[in-house]
């Protein structure tokens, strides 16, 4: 299966992660001429190579009414800041903290450019509903700011509609996270893979005084992200970066045994020991697999009204599949092969109830990895009413197909055939972006 993998030993910033996935294109200035045409006013994307390290790569810069924005520019009139001038990325690096703000400006300079604005959740999704760009792209990128912006709210003790970006806002880190957005449509890998994200350590600071590293709003977005702090004292890892990350990576871990086509290396803009860069790998896998037990049980004296009693006990009790298969067994019995799919975690449980629901006197374990599709349920909606439908892509397929229970309800209610309701749910999701599923 196409996997993408992202190596984050340097932490990740949205600039970064759009230039390491540039390189793995084959048309680049394809890429940049569609940014430039989005309609960001003002914006203008360039890409160019870098070396770190002796590793050439490429660095992207974004561009508002001809000025690149520069850290010691921001800082001096930037309120709940979480950074000083000791920036280790790009220009994305004094954006990428959307810090709800108090009106008590102390500036000293002009506000000319118009990326300098306080842009409320609801301005940055006119803005991205605004651009020429797909359904999928602007679901992923709402989607990316919904989680800094919840991570803003429980930072600040604030409603999220009453969170106003500073950086985030702008249009230089609106273009960062819409470009990683486009390139991923572009790329349409079928599962997105990392390595722990390297923080990096140390303080930054801000306003009301010093904080640790991580910054508090890219610290909630790396819950549940394997991280650590490593020995580079300077911030490593944005919010932005953060927020992409845990929108499109589906496992963090080892890189996977993989065929790797194409990498790519997104360089940051400062210099240390180590390559100041994200890298991303592209290559083909084998399916995406998960670990899962089967338990098993001979049956030769139980009825069959107690059978169907047992396999709904254990349907209950949370296995994901239970089924029967005529077996001949000894002494010339016709018998029953009783078998349950479950999580290895639930296995002992459903081992229980297997023994207390069936006349068995013992179980046999299987432990085994299966391949999965990814899936997701969306429901749509029909001239006979909603309709939900099961999605599944993955492993070079996708096929999305209608829930029996709805339409047949449906059918009944309105006194038509079974497939005139599918053929209606059918038309209906036929021109819906359902492709981001996600495991149920």
């Amino acid at each position: 299966m196409k996997t993408l993998y992202l190596e984050c030993a340097m932490g990740a910033a949205g600039d970064m992660l759009t230039a390491a996935l540039l390189e793995l294109t084959g048309d680049r200035q394809a890429f940049i001429d569609k940014m430039n045409a989005l309609g960001l006013p003002g914006v203008s994307v360039a890409a160019e190579p870098a070396v770190k390290c002796g590793i050439t790569g490429t660095h992207v810069t974004v561009t508002v009414d001809g000025v690149e924005e520069e850290a010691g520019d921001v800082h001096e009139h930037e309120h709940h800041h979480d950074h000083d001038h000791h920036h280790d990325h790009e220009h994305e690096h004094h954006h990428e903290h959307g810090h709800e703000h108090e009106h008590e400006h102390h500036h000293d300079h002009d506000h000319s450019h118009g990326h300098h604005h306080h842009a409320s959740m609801a301005d940055i999704e006119a803005l991205i509903n605004g651009l020429d760009i797909s359904d999928r792209v602007k679901a992923d990128a709402l989607a990316v700011y919904a989680l800094i912006a919840d991570a803003e709210s429980r930072v600040h003790g604030r409603p999220v509609t009453e969170i106003h970006f500073h950086e985030v806002g702008t249009l230089d880190a609106v273009a960062d996270v819409v470009g990683v957005c486009l390139l991923m449509e572009q790329l349409s890998p079928d599962r997105v893979m990392a390595s722990p994200v390297h923080t990096g350590s140390g303080h930054v600071h801000c306003a009301h005084g010093i904080l640790p590293v991580p910054a508090p709003a890219t610290a909630l977005l790396l819950q549940g992200i394997p991280s650590c702090e490593g020995s580079v004292s300077s911030e490593l890892c944005t919010p932005t970066g953060a927020a992409l990350l845990k929108h499109f990576v589906s496992r963090f871990g080892d890189r996977p045994v993989m065929t790797v086509e194409a990498i790519g290396y997104g360089m940051g803009k400062k210099d240390f020991e180590q390559a100041n860069c994200v890298r991303a790998f592209l290559g083909e896998s084998e399916g995406e697999r998960e670990t899962i037990t089967r338990l098993e049980c001979n049956l030769d004296d139980m009825t069959a009204e107690d059978l169907g009693f047992a396999m709904d006990q254990l349907f209950a009790a949370g296995a994901r599949d239970v089924y029967t298969q005529p077996v001949g067994m000894k002494k010339n019995r016709p018998g029953i092969l009783l078998s349950v799919i479950c999580a290895s975690q639930d296995a002992d449980h459903l081992a229980e109830v297997m023994m207390k629901h069936t006349t068995t006197l013992g179980i046999r374990r299987q432990d085994m990895s299966r391949y999965f599709l990814r899936r997701k349920i969306e429901t749509v909606s029909t001239e006979y009413g909603p309709v939900r439908v099961k999605y599944a892509s993955g492993m070079g397929v996708s096929r999305a197909k209608p829930e029996y229970e709805d339409i047949a309800a449906l059918a009944k209610e309105h006194n038509v055939p079974l497939s005139t309701v599918r053929e209606a749910a059918i038309k209906a999701y036929s021109g819906k972006d359902i492709s981001s599923g996600k495991p149920e």
